[in-house]
């Protein structure tokens, strides 16, 4: 198929280079030129503006930050907007709000353009190895097309309903995931104070009930001390806004959601954006440190 890819980064990369390979024509739009050179050496196009990405493709991909940065792309002059024909299929695989991808979606049916919202889990070691979990919003039919094209990149693809209804089901992800990161950051952080080891403790827990991924993998980064980004704890704490405005919209309780957005929002204030959602831990350590303090 003639493929369009914009969203470059970290995850988007390997994902655009799984179609590649898969033998799908692709065109590339990157905001900064460097990101697409590794695609262009192995036989991408690399275009002059999202809107010639549309021109050249049947169906586009989008993995960007934020829903603002959706519209602009999809939207704004020199977008895909400008160059989508009727029948042409978008497939937005960031994570934004719900009501941003209902909204894209009406406006691109305007003109002929169909709209999956397809958020991803499995961070950049799912997209290097197409392993990630695709939740899918949108009409099934459009699904069904585009259905190859998504087998190259995960092994989890779940059509989990209309339009938004992936974006509800990312958010459904983040609240889990992320909780469970606090949750394992507050257990060692306790074992600590109580004077146990928190690696120790870390491999107990691993062989009964509380044994999970995220026990596993942010566990043994607190434990290791190593904070370097995995993924950015910046996109976390933008993925709780999403979480909790639309729980306020709903006026649905999120009591647990609500906590681990306000230790987000600490870590942002002490300037831990970049590093690694195991930072969660030194919000505790550094809580506790402040209060032996005073």
């Amino acid at each position: 198929m003639r493929v369009g890819f914009v969203g470059l980064g970290a995850m988007g990369r390997p994902m655009a280079l799984h179609l590649l390979r898969a033998g799908h024509s692709l065109a590339l739009w990157a905001r900064r030129p460097e990101a697409a050179a590794p695609l262009i050496a192995a036989g991408a196009v690399q275009c002059a503006s999202a809107a010639d990405v549309a021109r050249r493709s049947e169906v586009v991909f989008t993995i960007v930050t934020g829903s603002a940065d959706v519209e602009h792309v999809a939207l704004d002059a020199g977008g895909l907007g400008e160059g989508f024909a009727a029948g042409s299929i978008l497939v937005d695989m960031s994570t934004i709000a719900p009501e941003t991808a209902r909204s894209l979606a009406r406006r691109l049916s305007r003109q002929g353009v169909e709209m999956l919202d397809a958020p991803v889990s499995g961070g950049e070691q799912g997209a290097i190895a197409a392993t990630l979990a695709i939740m899918v919003g949108g009409k099934a039919a459009v699904l069904e097309r585009v259905l190859p094209l998504l087998e190259c990149l995960g092994k989890t693809i779940v059509h989990v309903g209309d339009n938004g209804a992936g974006q509800v089901a990312k958010a459904c992800n983040q609240m889990v995931m992320v909780g469970a990161i606090q949750a394992v950051a507050e257990a060692l952080h306790f074992a600590a104070a109580a004077g146990a080891d928190p690696a120790s403790v870390r491999r107990a827990l691993a062989g009964g009930s509380a044994g999970s991924r995220v026990l596993e993998v942010m566990g043994g980064r607190m434990v290791d001390r190593d904070f370097s980004a995995g993924v950015e704890a910046r996109l976390h704490h933008k993925d709780y806004g999403v979480v909790l405005a639309e729980a306020y919209r709903l006026g649905v309780p999120v009591p647990v959601a609500a906590a681990v957005g306000q230790q987000l929002n600490a870590l942002m204030a002490r300037g831990w954006g970049h590093s690694d959602t195991a930072s969660l831990l030194r919000v505790l350590e550094s809580v506790a440190s402040a209060a032996c303090e005073r």
